[in-house]
C-alpha cells in the first residue's frame, strides 16, 4: 500500500492528519509519521491520528475490557512520530471525523466512548462542538523551568491529566508574549517521559460571573509550540485553581493563540474529573504517497 487517504482537521488551530485504518492493517514508522507531519516536506500537522477499531489493536483490546462500547480507538502520534497517551483537541477532531463519516453517532444526551492509551474517554456534543471527560487528574511535584525570554528559572506545578504537564505562572501578557518557544524549555528535575509546558497569565479580573479566565501558551513534547493543547488547557486551569485556593471556580475559559476552550471540574463516584469543550473542524481530504515521502 503505497498511497493512503487522509483528512486534515483541527481543534482551535491544533491540527492533525487523520488516517482511517479500521482493520489495523496499516503500519507507519516513526520516520514516516514525522515526514507526514513536516510542514515543509509533508502534509504538515501537530500530530497524526490513526482511526482504528479497538478490536484490531492491542491497546484497544485492553480498552474493550473496560468499556465494550468503545468501538473506535484513537491511535495518536506526536509530530516527531512518538506515541502519546492522549490529545484533548485531537479526540474532539476524532469524534467529528467519526460522526461526519457515518462511523459513529451521538444521540441527544448520549455519549460516545473512545479508546485511548490513557483509557476510555467519553465524548458528548456541546454548544461549541464537543466536550470530553478527560477523567481523574493528579497533582504532581513542582519543578523549575527555564526558557528563552525569562531571565530566571520559574517554578512549575506538575499536573497529570493522563499525560504529564508542567504549568508556569507568569505576571503579565507582555511576559507571555516575550517567550521564545522555538526550543524546548528546560525542566529540572528532568521528567522521565518528558512533559508539556504551559505558561499562564490570569485575566483581569480573573473570575468573571463565576468563571475563571486565563491566557496560555504551550510547548508540547515531541511537537514544539502549538496554537492549542487540550490536555494542556485542562492542566493550566487546574493549576491556576490550585494556586487561587478553595474559593476558586470549577469552570474556566482558557484563551490560546488558536481560540478559546472551556474547562470544567466536577465530582464523580471515583473522584474529581476534568473535562474540556471546544470546536472541531475538518479542513480537507487528500492522498499521501508513502513511496515519495
Amino acid at each position: 500500500m503505497s498511497k493512503i487517504a487522509f483528512t486534515k482537521g483541527h481543534g482551535t488551530g491544533n491540527d492533525f492528519v487523520l488516517v482511517l485504518d479500521a482493520a489495523g492493517a496499516l503500519t507507519l514508522s516513526k520516520g514516516q509519521i514525522a515526514k507526514i507531519c513536516n510542514r515543509h516536506f509533508g502534509v504538515g500537522a501537530d500530530g497524526l491520528i490513526r482511526v482504528v477499531k479497538s478490536e484490531n489493536i492491542p491497546e484497544g483490546k485492553n480498552v474493550l475490557v473496560e468499556e465494550p462500547n468503545a468501538i473506535w480507538f484513537m491511535d495518536y502520534y506526536n509530530a516527531d512520530g512518538s506515541a502519546a497517551e492522549m490529545c484533548g483537541n485531537g479526540i474532539r477532531v476524532f469524534a467529528k471525523y467519526l460522526l461526519d463519516r457515518g462511523l459513529a453517532e451521538i444521540i441527544d444526551g448520549g455519549t460516545l466512548p473512545v479508546g485511548t492509551r490513557d483509557g476510555v474517554k467519553d465524548i458528548t456534543k456541546s454548544a461549541n462542538g464537543f466536550a470530553v471527560d478527560l477523567g481523574r487528574w493528579r497533582l504532581d511535584p513542582e519543578s523549575l523551568v527555564e526558557v528563552i525570554g525569562l531571565d530566571v528559572a520559574r517554578p512549575a506545578q506538575g499536573i497529570d491529566v493522563g499525560n504529564p504537564h508542567a504549568v508556569v505562572a507568569l505576571a503579565s501578557d507582555s511576559e507571555l508574549a516575550a517567550l521564545r518557544l522555538l526550543d524546548p524549555p528546560s525542566i529540572e528535575p528532568v521528567p522521565v517521559n518528558g512533559a508539556n509546558v504551559e505558561f499562564v497569565v490570569p485575566k483581569e479580573p480573573m473570575v468573571q460571573q463565576g468563571v475563571g479566565h486565563i491566557s496560555m501558551r504551550v510547548y508540547e513534547r515531541g511537537v514544539g509550540e502549538t496554537l492549542s493543547c487540550g490536555t494542556g488547557i485542562a492542566a493550566a486551569a487546574l493549576a491556576t485553581r490550585y494556586w487561587a485556593g478553595a474559593d476558586a471556580p470549577n469552570q474556566w475559559q482558557v484563551s490560546v493563540p488558536g481560540g478559546v476552550v472551556g474547562v470544567r471540574m466536577f465530582a464523580t463516584e471515583d473522584g474529581e474529573h476534568v473535562g474540556i469543550s471546544g470546536p472541531a473542524q475538518l479542513s480537507f481530504d487528500g492522498e499521501i504517497d508513502l513511496d515519495n515521502l
